[in-house]
Formats: structure tokens, C-alpha cells, sequence
């Protein structure tokens, strides 16, 4: 049986711009948006085609934005 290819997902909801992702993730597929949340954060967004699902942006969130499925 073939392994499932992992994805992030993220829920921007909660992300207050911190940036730990950002410079945590090894591939620099997290970064700052121009997007605001409604509590008024830029939030991150992750460009799926450098992301390899190592999780560390999960792992160093203090928010739980991120979901690895």
C-alpha cells in the first residue's frame, strides 16, 4: 500500500502573525501574508509546493494554526 502524500492545513482564524513558522520552516513555504484576520493579524500562508510536511511549523506554533493530515 502506497503512503498518503501528508498536507497542511491551516486555520488563519487563530494565527497572530508571530512568524515562528516563518523562520522555523526548513523549506521557507511558511510565510507572512497580506491577508488581515478578523482579530486584525497578517496571517501566514503555506505555498503547498515547497512543503514537505516535516510538521515543525505545527510543533512551534504557539496558536494551533497548523493541521498535518
Amino acid at each position: 500500500m502506497a503512503d498518503k502524500i501528508k498536507k497542511i492545513y491551516t486555520d488563519t482564524a487563530r494565527c497572530k502573525g508571530c512568524g515562528y513558522c516563518v523562520h522555523a520552516c526548513p523549506k521557507q513555504a511558511v510565510q507572512v501574508s497580506q491577508h488581515v484576520n478578523e482579530s486584525g493579524y497578517n496571517v501566514i500562508q503555506v505555498e503547498q509546493s515547497k512543503c514537505i510536511a516535516c510538521g515543525i511549523c505545527y510543533m512551534v506554533c504557539p496558536d494551533y494554526v497548523f493541521e498535518i493530515s
